[in-house]
């Protein structure tokens, strides 16, 4: 829950102090002033939520402070304490606006009931509820419709499930999804796609590094029947198959120049025409694009338009590595687990500890992908019904029998040596046989060959 703000204004060094060492612990973000008009400087300067306020004060009586508060900011829940309880000052305080009075001593659980009765801590509570109401609600749906748990439980992936329900609700928003290689960007996508007006119409998903700069415009926009000397039969491009629904496109980084002023073209007038064809042919859909590169930086250096940026990032949503949502990992090994031992025939009634906190601290230079995979292997080696690090230790680098030179350090996580490094592995896992080591990368071999060229590998 988002914490709430508590002003306390008491000329009392130690009663102010006593109230926010009590509410600290509370998880309530804590502020103090001595005076009035101290106590009008935080309020200048910060979002109070809550207001508790002496009645005795220098510079100004507290029912004058109320009042003053309640004029300027009439949404601030104010408590009144006061070491003289007589009737008319309770009936003065609730009069102008207090929610509560205490008369001192009081017992410091007393406030905080207070403060969780107020109209502030109830609509922060009905709004965390809801909140988790709709992310039980996506989450389930998504795991209905893919049999995966896509999710976790960390507030980071909370935030990217609510900005996909958000987005969902309009019908042409251009989303754009950033994030590392694994994290489950395609999956993101044919959330928002289910969630939205156009789930029962195509999703159709392409990756943009596996289309040849030569057959661009035939994939995307199709072509008549002779336009080319390959061209036997008409043929519909991806804009026609995804049209009324959404089409995905998957590391947009990686489409050429050449070729971005033309995708520009349909994303801003929604119509086409295929080779070989001078008629127009209107289409209707929603396309969300991905990429683990860093499209606004790429626009700087002229290595992608930054008109066609602009376009495809109306909506972002970032999807966090494995490594800065840690939370999610117990939950994802444990949903894969049950998963793989189900399709192997296997029955595994127990996951070690010592497995659990091992995973965790690991980086994942992979993430969800490497976890996937990583349990995967680890069920085939499994012969009990408990699974441990025995069964994990050899597919993390450093573990095992590998090299130690082969491990990737928590506090030198340089982004381009961890995407070697895995490349290298892989490559080794494959014999050097490009098809295999894509494969296991779960990437094309067009795209294993095109970063062996960046990373001088040939």
């Amino acid at each position: 829950m988002k914490q709430l703000n508590v002003l306390v204004l008491d000329d009392e060094i130690r009663m102010r102090d006593e109230i926010e060492e009590f509410l600290s612990g509370q998880q309530f973000l804590v502020y103090k002033a001595g005076v009035p008009s101290e106590a009008f400087r935080v309020l200048e300067n910060t979002a109070i939520d809550i207001l508790i306020l002496d009645v005795k004060l220098p510079e100004m009586d507290g029912i004058e402070v109320l009042k003053k508060v309640k004029a300027e900011y009439p949404e601030l829940e104010v408590i009144m304490i006061s070491g003289h309880g007589d009737m008319s000052t309770v009936i003065d305080s609730m009069r102008h606006g207090a929610f509560d009075y205490f008369q001192k001593p009081f017992r410091l659980p007393e406030i905080n009931h207070a403060i969780e009765r107020t109209r502030r801590f109830i609509l922060l509570s009905e709004k965390l509820k809801s909140t988790e109401h709709k992310f039980e609600l996506v989450s389930n749906e998504i795991q209905n419709i893919f049999g995966h748990d896509l999710i976790g439980k960390s507030a980071a992936m909370k935030n990217v499930v609510e900005l996909m329900s958000r987005v969902a609700m309009t019908n042409t928003t251009s989303v754009l999804i950033t994030g590392e290689s694994g994290t489950g960007k395609e999956l993101v996508a044919r959330g928002i796609h289910l969630l939205s007006a156009r789930k029962k119409q195509f999703f159709y998903s392409v990756n943009c590094s596996a289309v040849p700069e030569t057959l661009f415009e035939s994939e995307f926009f199709g072509h008549k029947k002779g336009a080319f000397t390959d061209a036997r039969e008409d043929k519909e491009g991806w804009f026609e198959i995804a049209n009324n629904g959404t089409l995905f496109l998957d590391e947009i980084g990686d489409m050429p120049l050449t070729q971005q002023a033309k995708m520009l073209r349909v994303l801003e007038e929604k119509k086409i025409s295929k080779l070989g064809s001078r008629i127009e042919v209107s289409v209707d859909l929603r396309v969300i694009t991905a990429s683990n590169r860093d499209l606004f930086a790429l626009s700087k250096i002229s290595k992608f338009r930054p008109d066609l940026y602009h376009r495809l990032s109306t909506f972002v949503i970032e999807i966090p590595p494995l490594r800065e949502r840690k939370d999610d990992i117990p939950p994802l090994l444990e949903y894969y687990i049950h998963f793989f031992a189900e399709q192997m025939n296997k029955e595994i009634k127990s996951i070690d500890r010592e497995l659990i906190e091992k995973l965790t601290d690991y980086s994942f230079p992979g993430n969800v992908r490497e976890l996937r995979n990583m349990v995967e292997r680890a069920i085939i080696l499994c012969d009990g019904d408990s699974i441990g690090w025995e069964n994990f230790r050899f597919s993390i680098p450093g573990s095992g029998d590998e090299a130690a030179g082969d491990s990737i350090q928590e506090n030198n996580l340089d982004l381009a040596e961890i995407e070697k490094s895995v490349i290298l592995k892989a490559l080794k896992q494959a014999n050097n046989n490009k098809s295999k080591a894509a494969e296991l990368l779960n990437i094309t071999w067009q795209s294993l060959d095109r970063r062996m060229g960046k990373f001088g590998l040939k």
